[in-house]
Order: C-alpha cells, then sequence, then structure tokens
C-alpha cells in the first residue's frame, strides 16, 4: 500500500502510513505524531497529492529557496542582499570574485525564482532581496 493523504472527521490531515481491518496507522501532517485512527473516521484526499501532503509543513517561501539557491555562493549572496540591502552589480562581482557571466546566471535564477528583485543603486543596476527571500531566510536563521 502507497501513502496517502487522509483527513478525519474534524478536518485534520495525515498522512496514511498503514491500514489493518480496523484501523490505520497515520502520521499528522503539521505535528508529525503518530498515532491509530479507526478507518471509518477517515477520508481519502483526493484533491491532494502525497508530495503536497508531506511538504504542507514547509512554508512556500522556503520552499522556494531551497529550489532556487544550489550552492554556498549563491545562499552567500541573497544572505548579504538580505542582511546589508540592495547592491550594485559591480559591487557583487568584486565581494565575490565571481566572473561576470556566472554572477548574472546566479542573478537571473534568484530574480526568476522571486528572490531578488532589479533596483538601482548610485544610479547603477543592482539587486535587492525581495520579501519572500527575508521571510525565507528568517525561518532558516532564527
Amino acid at each position: 500500500m502507497s501513502r496517502r493523504p487522509v483527513e478525519d472527521d474534524s478536518g485534520t490531515r495525515y498522512l496514511l502510513l498503514k491500514q489493518s481491518s480496523e484501523s490505520s496507522l497515520v502520521r499528522n501532517i503539521e505535528t508529525g505524531e503518530r498515532e491509530h485512527i479507526p478507518n471509518d473516521e477517515l477520508d481519502g484526499l483526493e484533491d491532494t497529492s502525497t508530495l503536497d501532503a508531506i511538504l504542507t509543513p514547509v512554508p512556500e517561501a522556503v520552499r522556494t529557496l531551497l529550489s532556487a539557491v544550489h550552492d554556498d555562493r549563491a545562499l552567500a549572496v541573497l544572505l548579504e542582499l538580505d542582511s546589508e540591502g540592495p547592491m550594485g552589480v559591480r559591487q557583487l562581482l568584486s565581494a565575490y570574485d565571481f566572473c561576470e557571466s556566472d554572477l548574472h546566471g546566479l542573478l537571473a535564477e534568484l530574480q526568476a525564482a522571486g528572490l531578488i528583485e532589479e533596483t538601482t543603486v548610485a544610479g547603477e543596476r543592482g539587486y535587492a532581496a525581495t520579501d519572500s527571500a527575508t521571510e525565507a531566510l528568517a525561518m532558516l536563521t532564527d
């Protein structure tokens, strides 16, 4: 039997782990707590995939950050933009010893993910962390 999302009579969502003839072992999606619940108190959730159910406790902003930040350099740039504010492209090039094409690629990925946005710094093109990035970083660093 594959794991699948289910819901009890009160609307609490679980991931079905094991099922016997009378009860099921389930894990609460929000708390991680495991318990046995009678089968007749559980309904399958047809509109929710197992993957979506498992990822429910992870905030969307964190999921986006985890998907878009592939290495320490990318994370460092994002943390710097968040903590120090907008930075110009020249400043980023010199601070992180990127070649121009690598920096451009990284900034494009972070911008496409909605983690940074283009801005103007001292009359030149620059980048700033978005509210979504700030929210996700706060959850990871607290």
